[in-house]
């Protein structure tokens, strides 16, 4: 799947995510809701580890074997993984393979960047699909809602996979409002009109906030 199990396609090859994405083990990737979450991860081994924590984004779970024995990791990439080493010491870490690592939860931050919704490919007027950018701080989602043109009801929307949600009805009429919940802290933003009358699919629409 392109750019991992969350579904964000590209963005994953550009700043400000490359270099910075990262796969997790099931405990951490939560069926997808854990996509979009940021962790600062160290690694431990003084000979060839700096005490410099690497900030990742989790973009993907981790396949199979060690991942699905029930243990907390991460996969990094070549360019996070080689941050956490000494001076001159990049490859060899890199080499490694496998290292003990300490994590905790950080705040994610897009300077300058406000929360977007792609439309994703496949959807109509009767099935939307939404997959959310750059969200700030908690970067994670516990649920999603849905406001159509001219009406004062909220709709939820259901959890597809990864960063994905979707709702199913219709004929669905824009312009949408779009209200987002954090899963961790239960925080909630709403996006009025973020999505306009004449969408399109494969299309990605900016709001003008951002979890601070």
């Amino acid at each position: 799947m392109a750019g991992g199990a969350c579904g964000y396609g590209t963005l994953v090859d550009v700043k400000p995510l490359r270099a910075r994405v990262g796969a997790v083990s099931p405990v951490l990737f939560k069926g997808g809701e854990g996509c979009g979450a940021c962790y600062k991860v160290r690694c431990l081994d003084p000979a060839i580890c700096s005490r410099r924590a690497v900030t990742v984004i989790i973009t993907d779970e981790c396949p199979g074997g060690y991942c699905a024995s029930g243990h907390t990791h991460f996969d990094l990439s070549g360019a996070a993984f080689g941050r956490m080493a000494v001076a001159g010491e990049a490859g060899q870490l890199r080499d490694r393979g496998e290292i003990s690592v300490i994590f905790r939860r950080t705040p994610c931050k897009y300077p300058g960047k406000n929360i977007a919704f792609h439309v994703n490919e496949g959807s109509t007027n009767f099935w939307l699909s939404l997959l959310v950018e750059f969200e700030g701080d908690d970067g994670d989602i516990g649920s999603m809602h849905i406001k159509q043109a001219n009406s004062m009801k909220w709709l939820e929307m259901k959890h597809v996979w990864g960063a994905s949600w979707c709702i199913i009805g219709g004929p669905l009429q824009g312009p949408f409002s779009v209200k987002l919940t954090t899963l961790t802290t239960q925080r909630t933003l709403s996006a009025r009109d973020v999505i306009p009358r004449n969408w399109s699919p494969k299309a990605t629409y900016t709001s003008r906030l951002n979890f601070l």
